[in-house]
């Protein structure tokens, strides 16, 4: 097929529209049972995975298998070990303060359905927005071009510079001499933010693997429309509910304004002068 199958990517858009609701609606219910609706950051990651799997099992037949195959691994790969992570630290923990505040404002027979409609249906919309590049990317019937490498290339630079900066922390808050401190060591010496640094990194990666091997004429809609994923998920880490929030959290943290005055608030920069020396 020469041209973009727009019939079937548009199918392909409800069933993964379902595919993350499916997730959400899962996860509702082991919060609700559980009384503590921070489990659903763990679907997060988990429904971009479940959104992969259905584009690539719907592509069969259009898009071009090697890509397929290669954008269902790297963001299975990255949502699943995402979701591993956030499962892992919230361990043992009690609801998260975010969804406490929020939901304290509404009387308790409500805050479920509450939570339902503001957080759940509002991060599977955001999932359905952000996958853009994944399903489109699934459907590109052009061969596999060089453009595919870059995309990899830094698709997997976004995941190192999440795992590590995410395992660097773990081990940096288990030491209790830590308790109260910056992290300002390894990674997190070179920006604020490595993990959401490589969040941004994946999913730039993931659009332009959604250009490569594009014909234009008849593909150019397709990749315009993807765009909106690393354009969205590009505002919520810098503008939204990533650094944003997260620093004005920490703001009064002792420490934390020298930290800042040094240490690249996004992009990887090596840290200003009277800066730490970069271990981990």
């Amino acid at each position: 097929m020469n041209g973009f199958p727009w019939g079937a990517f548009c199918v392909n858009l409800a069933a993964a529209a379902g595919a993350a609701l499916a997730v959400m609606l899962v996860t509702f219910a082991v919060a609700v049972a559980k009384g503590m609706h921070r489990v659903v950051d763990v679907a997060w990651g988990a429904a971009f995975a479940a959104v992969a799997v259905v584009s690539y099992g719907m592509s069969s037949g259009h898009g071009d298998d090697g890509r397929r195959l290669l954008v269902l691994v790297l963001t299975v790969v990255w949502g699943l070990r995402l979701a591993g992570h956030i499962a892992w630290r919230g361990r043992g923990h009690g609801e998260d303060p975010r969804y406490e505040k929020m939901l304290s404002k509404v009387p308790a027979d409500r805050r479920n359905g509450y939570a339902f409609r503001i957080v759940y249906l509002l991060q599977g919309l955001l999932v359905c927005v952000v996958s853009l590049p994944v399903q489109v990317a699934c459907y590109l019937p052009g061969s596999v071009g060089p453009a595919a490498a870059v995309g990899a290339a830094l698709c997997l630079v976004g995941l190192v510079f999440e795992a590590v900066g995410d395992h660097q922390l773990a081990r940096f808050k288990a030491d209790p001499a830590h308790r109260g401190q910056v992290m300002d060591r390894g990674l997190w010496g070179w920006t604020r933010h490595p993990n959401y640094f490589g969040d941004f990194c994946v999913w730039w990666g993931l659009y332009v693997l959604a250009c490569d091997g594009a014909r234009w004429s008849s593909a150019a809609g397709a990749v315009v429309l993807a765009v909106l994923g690393p354009l969205t998920i590009s505002f919520l880490l810098l503008r939204g509910s990533g650094k944003p929030l997260l620093e004005r959290h920490m703001a009064q943290r002792p420490g934390y304004a020298e930290y800042v005055a040094r240490t690249s608030g996004f992009f990887p920069w090596p840290p200003r002068k009277g800066g730490v020396d970069g271990r981990a």
